[in-house]
């Protein structure tokens, strides 16, 4: 079920949005006390990003989970004892009995090295004498540490509750918030694409022409494109389609929506498409009275990604990428050629007969990274990687992305590079890569509290070069709670999951902020 609407951490499409809300949250788990906001619009995936950041939750962390908090302030008491297995009084309705247990647990449980977080859905359903008694929860701590780290999750009405006069003092006790929109058009497509991909879809199932109304219908609400898509597929299936095509997913949003409802989003969309058509009209008129010239295409993503503006002329007779496999070439060997340029942009001449690419990069320092994600994250990677790709037919082959200048992308296709526009890329993509990342010196693993050695020694004297100080002397650091502060810090501000664990991605970073010399998707040099 590959549409199905059970928050199913397997499915989360990481779009940037999600990929900094889910580090807020795990920001919020290893700081010290007060809390974390995370507020979206109904069916925006707070939920499945709450499930991701459970299975991801330290083993030294208890946590209460309260999925219901239309309560009285004694039920939320008794749930939260009940959550983390404290035991009170049977029958008990003192509100100072169910703090004293639970401060006596908090204490018991920081002294023994865990940490407590109390994590709360639906918190817009809170009223204020609850959300007083959330608040003083917080209250409890040591000379040193607060005791309680709590995450609220909420519809967009809860951050107008907060900014209230009467609960200021819980507003100010709020150490990281972030708000999740909608999905863009092209995350839509990539984000159905995903989805389909995960549970084990080898065909392509929707027409590209589906997606720019999909997004249109369900307004970039995950939740909603879930819902017209697995209706859609039932409509291919019943209309004997092996694809879904426009009047079907159009037939899908009525039967999803009512009648009604369908007809008051179609007005709605109408007048949406004419404000933005008036705005266009507007920016067009600005921009020629001001001689602006073409910009490149904007990439939202937490630090921004500069691109750089290619002046390099697109080579005659190159044209636009036509997404299919050259007629000339076998498809079975389209894997094989991508891996094999791939392995060209770093230097390295693969040798089909010796070994898998992936164990001749190895051979030669490099090792192999594969995950799905969205351009946004190849970009903020900034590495050459192969892409899986399907065509007309729904037919996976595999092309190699090598550059992006501007809107558009350099590929190698078979043995011959093309040029595409960057906003076609999501509809033809599965989602998944493949790219090259160079190790440390005697990298084993990612380095985590405790490890010493080379790639310690590595990773400080990176870090010292970004952050402009000096590299600890000596052959053979630890990779202590410093050194951990300040990869956590790095990876924030890369908009990565401030775990302290320096694994693939967080490498990747370090070697991109400081300039290794390895091949890039995009040049970002002054003046390049």
């Amino acid at each position: 079920m590959p549409f199905s609407i059970s928050p199913d951490p397997r499915y989360l499409y990481m779009s940037d949005q999600h990929r900094e809300a889910l580090a807020h949250l795990v920001y919020g788990i290893n700081s010290e006390g007060g809390f974390v906001l995370l507020t979206g619009e109904v069916g925006t995936g707070k939920t499945t990003i709450c499930r991701c950041l459970l299975d991801q939750t330290p083993e030294d962390t208890n946590i209460a989970f309260v999925l219901n908090p239309r309560l009285t302030v004694e039920e939320l008491l008794a749930t939260i004892c009940n959550e983390l297995s404290i035991h009170y009084p049977e029958g008990n309705t003192s509100i100072k009995v169910f703090v004293d247990h639970i401060n006596a647990y908090l204490l018991d449980a920081h002294a023994r090295g865990r940490k407590t977080v109390l994590i709360i859905e639906e918190a817009q359903n809170l009223n204020a004498d609850l959300l007083e008694q959330v608040r003083l929860l917080t209250n409890l701590e040591t000379n040193k540490h607060k005791l309680l780290q709590i995450i609220m999750l909420g519809q967009p009405e809860l951050k107008n509750m907060l900014s209230r006069t009467e609960l200021r003092q819980l507003a100010q006790r709020i150490t990281a918030r972030y708000h999740i929109g909608p999905l863009s058009k092209e995350e839509v497509a990539a984000y159905v694409n995903h989805r389909l991909s995960v549970a084990g879809a080898w065909n392509k199932l929707f027409l590209d022409s589906t997606y720019g109304k999909l997004y249109h219908l369900s307004k970039g609400i995950p939740r909603l494109i879930n819902l017209i898509c697995d209706r859609a597929l039932l409509g291919a299936y019943v209309q004997g389609k092996d694809r879904v095509d426009k009047s079907t997913l159009v037939k899908a949003a009525r039967e999803v929506f009512g009648e009604p409802g369908f007809r008051k989003y179609r007005n709605l969309f109408r007048w949406v498409l004419a404000g933005m058509a008036l705005i266009g009209c507007a920016a067009a008129l600005t921009a020629i009275y001001y001689n602006y010239q073409t910009q490149p295409l904007a990439v939202v993503t937490s630090p921004p990604v500069q691109q750089a503006i290619s002046t390099r002329p697109v080579e005659e007779g190159s044209g636009l990428l036509q997404w299919d496999w050259p007629a000339d070439e076998p498809i079975y060997r389209s894997e094989g050629l991508a891996y094999q340029s791939l392995l060209k942009q770093w230097g390295v001449i693969y040798k089909p007969n010796n070994g898998s690419a992936c164990q001749q990069a190895m051979t030669q320092g490099l090792s192999c990274l594969g995950a799905r994600g969205s351009l946004d994250s190849l970009l903020h990677l900034n590495s050459p990687a192969v892409l899986k790709m399907f065509n007309d037919q729904g037919r996976v082959f595999y092309v190699t992305l090598t550059a992006i200048q501007g809107q558009t992308a350099t590929f190698i296709i078979g043995n011959k590079t093309k040029i595409a526009d960057v906003k076609d890329v999501a509809l033809r993509w599965s989602g998944d890569y493949t790219l090259l990342w160079r190790m440390p010196p005697k990298y084993q693993g990612s380095v985590k509290r405790g490890d010493q050695g080379p790639v310690v020694q590595w990773l400080d004297r990176k870090l010292a070069l970004i952050q402009g100080r000096k590299a600890q002397s000596g052959e053979n650091p630890l990779y202590d709670d410093i050194l951990i502060k300040q990869v956590k810090n790095f990876q924030l501000s890369e908009g990565l999951v401030p775990d302290g664990i320096v694994g693939p991605q967080t490498l990747i970073r370090l070697n991109s902020a400081v300039g290794t010399g390895d091949p890039v998707l995009v040049d970002r040099r002054k003046g390049k």
